[in-house]
């Protein structure tokens, strides 16, 4: 049971204080928290913190600290998983989140988190039905605030879902369109080393569904190759028993977008494009050539492509080019090389000369480089979807396919 939650800015000011129980959860708790984190600060501090009067629970999102607090013993992944659904919420509401966002839309927030609880333990986190509860803000309802003084975002009466067998979805969709979009979006995650070896590769995915079907459909979908999917979470609306014994997703969908499922494919072993850094050091001076090019050919076109690492300490100036692309040396000293696409007729390189301190005649710490790029049109992964079967439906749905997949962490040492 969770007793209170409070929103903070990245200077520790409480934006949010919303008390859940008839407990009362003293704000100085937020001081001691905030003194846990400047300790903490060289490292990532821990998702589950004991004060020595509270459990609490935090994530980090765009620059705000959700942080919810409890006296009681609870699992902790349920307070996580809570913390990140309001996370998700407020960002589906606002737009974005950020601090300027949650101190603009402070009513709104509060009223959200009001409906999200009751009595410390939640119960509406479905962004289709807390839209019907609570408005989403616009133009109109801001001046009617600012003139009346009074919120004119909380709904009249209660939204037909709550009765619902099915509490995600309301029983009578406005407006469908009869069609459903199913979106696979991957980050691939790898790690390289200085020989050109590839150290480890992942693949964090997510299946995203966009539905505008009338009435209570049900929905299978089944993969062509289940077998390569680890550590999967579903979204409620999964019935657990179709998947367990078929790896056959079987749900009724809520109306709108939601994220069907997460899941993780490990040792995979190719990478779509390589980077070859090359960072030769004498007499105060280290030259550096770097190459890009495609490793495995995705069969769909790589675009969006950057480069970048922090200087070594110890330099004194850079003088970096590249035969393709912009280099750019940002404040903080890191070098940002913005490819865009691989040319057919050449390869990028980039090459440069790094002026070392005096006295200096080598350089001892060499840069990690990381990289970035976005692939439309495939799943690196080889994770396919074979059937989508739609039923309960007047008529034959449209049904769309898309693939995406965008580097993570993906690192190259030198």
């Amino acid at each position: 049971m969770l007793q209170c939650i409070f929103l903070l800015s990245d200077s520790g000011e409480v934006m949010v204080e919303k008390q859940m129980t008839a407990h009362r959860v003293d704000r100085a708790i937020c001081g001691w928290f905030w003194d846990y984190v400047v300790a903490h600060a060289a490292g990532d501090p821990s998702k589950v913190v004991v004060s020595p009067t509270h459990y609490l629970f935090q994530i980090y999102r765009n620059g705000v600290t959700f942080l919810a607090c409890t006296q009681v013993e609870m699992p902790p992944l349920m307070a996580i998983e809570f913390l990140s659904r309001v996370a998700d919420v407020l960002t589906d509401y606002l737009g974005d989140l950020n601090e300027d966002i949650v101190k603009d839309n402070f009513v709104i927030v509060y009223q959200i988190l009001d409906e999200m609880v009751d009595n410390g333990f939640p119960l509406t986190t479905e962004p289709n039905i807390l839209k019907e509860m609570v408005a989403p803000p616009n133009i109109v309802n801001k001046m009617m605030n600012v003139v009346t003084g009074k919120s004119t975002t909380l709904g009249s009466k209660l939204p037909d879902a709550t009765a619902s067998f099915v509490p995600w979805r309301t029983t009578v969709v406005k407006d469908a369109s009869n069609e459903v979009y199913v979106n696979i979006v991957e980050e691939l995650d790898a790690c390289i080393n200085r020989e050109g070896s590839l150290v480890k590769c992942e693949a964090y995915g997510e299946i995203q569904v966009n539905c505008s079907l009338p009435g209570v459909p049900e929905l299978t979908m089944s993969f062509a190759n289940p077998a390569i999917i680890n550590d999967f979470t579903f979204h409620p609306c999964v019935r657990f028993r179709p998947w367990e014994s078929n790896q056959i997703l079987s749900f009724v969908p809520p109306d709108g977008q939601f994220k069907l499922m997460s899941y993780r494919v490990k040792k995979l072993k190719k990478t779509p494009i390589y980077v070859k850094p090359q960072l030769t050091s004498d007499s105060g001076n280290c030259r550096v050539n770097v190459m890009v090019g495609t490793r495995n050919d995705p069969g769909k076109p790589i675009d969006s492509i950057t480069v970048q690492f922090q200087l070594p300490p110890l330099i004194v100036s850079a003088d970096l080019t590249a035969n393709y692309g912009t280099v750019d040396i940002l404040a903080d000293k890191t070098c940002l090389w913005t490819i865009g696409h691989i040319p057919k007729d050449k390869a990028p390189c980039l090459t440069g000369n790094l002026r070392l301190e005096e006295g200096l005649a080598h350089l001892h710490t060499l840069p990690t480089f990381q990289v970035k790029f976005r692939i439309m049109g495939v799943a690196l992964s080889g994770l396919q979807i074979d059937k989508l079967e739609v039923k309960n439906t007047p008529s034959a749905p449209y049904k769309g396919f898309r693939a995406q997949t965008q580097a993570g962490k993906y690192e190259i040492r030198s």
